[in-house]
């Protein structure tokens, strides 16, 4: 028996949904994708919704509106997928992080910290909040600091469609300007690949779909050449773009698997409520569970504690079929950014979970006796 730690969840309406599309006029971006992105848009309560080909495309593309330049700066978490980091670069900008709290999302006393002692030249021209195992940041609270200090603010949703912080969804946007979500396999929902940012912004969504399709313009009434707009099949290009569309048979997936993420989210949610209530927390810190958050539980992260090393935990896991994986290492411990990243000692919190941290199977289909088979393991060690 072998246990993954994710599994993503395709059922035969989901394969039908998609051979549908593939025998439809048009396979790539189309009316499906237009489609699917309302969809999203309507289950978040966000205005507008850009589908693309991965979240690190739409991280990218979110930096991309900013226009950073090479004096701009970007924080972000230590505890995040190298990506989040590394499309700050990409985009022009300077990437510096945050630590985090115990929870791994980010540290919003270290970043009040960090604020105060930064210089006005260099304070950062966004934050990218990362919602790490789909639990959300401290939105509100990292709102009144971007008013005062009139930063943007980014969330990597990458893990968290489907949260929620105070009963509004997680890519409403209330108290950022962009969310980014991805559909990779294992996510909340999957087309593959894929992802999607959201926003309330009208100029700033157009833009996007301008970017992620080669910078190519099409309504009229964006078009400077007036003359030739008269003509159905005139386009122009005012600034070069990429090709990061999303095709219309893997939204026709994406839709498929919109209408089961209640079910999907019930599921992760049942699975932890289990785990929660069964791991001997004598030897384990579990994850904390907060009234005014809803976690979409895409990680189930454990640390174990009285002396015990994680290593011979992984290890005595493998041993039992058991896969449980790293969530992350941080970006500071990368040898491309440890020399880029100053005050590496700063990061307490991160360099202590990153001893610690370890996820443990979680997805829809894992059946109570798997669980329960998890549980006893982890009690027995």
């Amino acid at each position: 028996m072998l246990i993954p730690y994710a599994k993503q969840s395709i059922d035969n309406k989901d394969i039908k949904n998609v051979t549908k599309a593939l025998k439809s006029e048009f396979i790539t971006q189309g009316k499906i994708t237009e489609k699917f992105e309302k969809k999203i848009s309507y289950y978040v309560n966000s205005k507008y919704a850009c589908v693309v080909n991965s979240a690190t495309s739409g991280l990218y593309l979110a930096c991309k509106i900013l226009n950073l330049n090479k004096n701009d700066w970007v924080w972000t978490s230590c505890n995040t997928f190298v990506s989040t980091a590394s499309i700050i670069e990409h985009a022009n900008g300077n990437v510096d992080l945050l630590d985090i709290n115990e929870d791994g999302n980010l540290s919003i006393d270290y970043l009040k910290k960090k604020l105060q002692k930064t210089k006005k030249t260099n304070l950062p021209k966004a934050i990218i909040a990362v919602h790490i195992a789909g639990l959300p940041c401290d939105m509100q609270e990292l709102y009144k600091l971007k008013k005062k200090y009139k930063f943007k603010i980014i969330e990597d949703a990458s893990h968290a469609l489907g949260a929620s912080l105070n009963n509004k969804k997680i890519g409403s946007c209330n108290y950022s300007d962009f969310c980014v979500f991805s559909f990779h396999a294992i996510k909340s929902i999957t087309t593959g690949e894929g992802g999607c940012v959201t926003t309330n912004n009208k100029k700033d969504y157009l833009r996007l779909c301008q970017l992620r399709s080669h910078g190519i313009i099409r309504e009229k009434r964006f078009l400077k050449t007036k003359s030739l707009s008269i003509y159905h099949w005139y386009y122009e290009v005012n600034e070069i773009g990429f090709n990061f569309r999303l095709t219309d048979f893997q939204s026709a997936l994406g839709i498929s698997q919109l209408k089961k993420i209640n079910k999907f989210i019930n599921l992760r949610t049942k699975i932890a409520k289990n785990y929660l209530k069964n791991i001997d927390k004598k030897k384990y810190i579990l994850p904390n569970v907060y009234s005014s958050k809803k976690s979409a539980w895409h990680l189930f992260v454990i640390r174990p504690k009285n002396k015990i090393k994680r290593s011979n935990l992984y290890n005595y896991l493998k041993k039992k079929g058991i896969v449980s994986v790293l969530h992350y290492i941080p970006i500071f411990k990368h040898p491309y950014y440890k020399k880029k990243i100053k005050n590496q000692n700063s990061f307490i919190n991160s360099n202590i979970y990153f001893q610690q941290a370890l996820s443990i199977p979680i997805f829809p289909n894992l059946n109570k006796k798997k669980q329960n088979y998890i549980i006893k393991s982890l009690n027995n060690y």
